[in-house]
């Protein structure tokens, strides 16, 4: 049993999606703590002045003003203190050629952004239980989580 809130840090500069992925949180039983960085050179400064402990998870978006989710996925993954942080994409696109290159650059899982809030749920529930229970990434087969039943 779970006691202690899993920190989470969600990058994405959409509000309503960032308003929706905190009431999914709010909505699961598992304890979390939310943080919140609207743009991929805020979340790499961030990131990068971490004195004490990283998240436990970063949700990240691909399409962050000013520093996209690609790059800052290459600079989590090419740094000795971020690399073993777990990121999950979370993202509009699904593009088949993304989700390879962004397993093979060590994303954690790759949610795509349902558009019905019980599906979006049940993706960031399985993407977390998944991260809580095993904490070895996935195959590249079970890479992508889409919250159906």
């Amino acid at each position: 049993m779970i006691t202690e809130p899993m920190h989470i840090l969600l990058a994405d500069d959409d509000i309503d999606d960032c308003l929706l992925f905190e009431e999914a949180l709010q909505e699961l039983s598992l304890p979390t703590q939310l943080a919140v960085m609207s743009d991929g050179e805020e979340l790499m400064i961030h990131l990068n002045k971490v004195t004490t402990q990283l998240p436990r998870v970063l949700f990240l978006d691909l399409n962050l003003p000013r520093k996209n989710g690609f790059e800052c996925l290459s600079e989590i993954k090419g740094s000795p203190l971020l690399n073993h942080l777990q990121v999950i994409i979370y993202s509009t696109s699904a593009e088949p050629d993304y989700v390879t290159q962004l397993y093979e650059s060590g994303a954690f899982h790759y949610i795509r952004k349902p558009t019905d809030f019980m599906q979006l749920k049940r993706a960031i529930e399985q993407a977390l239980l998944m991260i809580i229970e095993k904490e070895i990434r996935p195959s590249k087969e079970k890479f992508l989580v889409t919250g159906d039943s």
